[in-house]
Parts: C-alpha cells; structure tokens; sequence
C-alpha cells in the first residue's frame, strides 16, 4: 500500500544493513548506547521492529556493528587530516579532525569505549576502535617513545573537550574567533604537543 515500508525511499532492496546502521548511528549520537532502542532505528528507517534482526543477532550486536561504523567513519576524517611526514604535525591533525567530527556527529570515544559496549566483547568494534586509536599512537610514539600512550590521552582529552564544548553551543555562543572547531583543536594539539615534546 502506498505510504507503506518499501514506498518510502529509505533504502532500496538488499540494502536494508547499511540503512539500519546509518540511521543507527543517528540515534547513538542522539541518545548514547544505555538509551539505544533497535525497535525506534528500525520505525525511523521505515521496516519492522524485527527486520534488524535478520542482520544482526541481537541488540549488542546491532549496537556494536553501529559503534564500529562511528570509528570508521572517524577514522576516515583522521587519517585523511593526518598526512604530514611530521609526527606533531599529524598528531595534531588528528586532534583538530577528531573535535571537528565529533562536534558534528557526537559519537566519539567516549561512546565507541563505553562499558555498554566493551560487554559485548565484539571482535569488528575491537579491531575499529583500535585502528581509530593507532592513528593518535603512531605519532605519538614517534613524539614521545614510551610516553606514547600519556601524550595520546592528553590530545584526545583535548580534543574531546573542543568537540563536547562545539556541539553544546558553548564556543559558538560568545566566540572570540571564527575558526572552525578543527582549526582550533589542532592548534591548541599542537601547543600540548611541543610542550610535552622531548627538545
């Protein structure tokens, strides 16, 4: 009948995965994983309450495949931010493309390492989230040797901070300047770096 699933353009036939994730990752920046309902992606996109489930096992499964498309598509903004043969360079690319895709999409570490989804022990958002975090470590490690891992956490901490403060309205309501959210991070990366940064 018109007007029913399949009339509503959502997706087209044997596409049906890729649309649940999409619409999945929407409503993981909406509500964050504890509040994630498979039944309420599954109306958005327009099918039954369980059509997921002829792709996905269950609930964490589902969630999990959607948290892993979060690091990918993050991944994706880092390594193309993150090409300069110097490693404090591409460190704090990475930071600048990290707050500028977070402040947009709201999904960043904080959900892709959440406790909800670490339970679901899932191997393809294990490898994802690890790919995503190598992309800070590689650098780092060329940085800082064995303090790799303080360095990466003190620039995703910044990072993180920028992208929170962006999507929240706090930088845009009263901002001292007009640069983006990513040209800001990176520089601010860069400063935490040199400081941090063996002479």
């Amino acid at each position: 009948m018109p007007g029913g699933p399949r009339q509503r353009g959502r997706y087209h036939h044997g596409d049906l995965a890729p649309a649940l994730l999409d619409a999945g990752l929407d409503q993981l920046a909406a509500v964050g994983p504890a509040r994630f309902s498979v039944a309420e992606v599954a109306r958005g996109v327009g099918v039954s309450t369980a059509a997921p489930y002829r792709h996905f096992a269950d609930r964490d499964g589902f969630l999990a495949a959607v948290a892993a498309r979060a690091a990918e598509r993050l991944a994706d903004a880092v390594r193309a931010a993150a090409t300069d043969d110097d490693p404090r360079e591409r460190l704090a690319a990475a930071g600048g493309a990290y707050a500028a895709a977070v402040a947009e999409r709201r999904v960043g570490f904080d959900v892709i390492f959440s406790p909800a989804l670490r339970a679901a022990r899932d191997p393809g958002l294990a490898e994802a989230g690890r790919a995503l975090m190598e992309l800070f470590l590689e650098p780092a490690r060329e940085i800082a040797g064995d303090r790799a891992l303080e360095l990466t956490e003190q620039v995703v901490a910044l990072a993180h901070g920028y992208a929170t403060l962006d999507a929240d309205g706090f930088l845009t309501a009263d901002r001292v300047t007009d640069e983006p959210t990513a040209v800001r991070a990176r520089r601010a990366a860069r400063a935490l770096i040199d400081g941090a940064a063996p002479s």
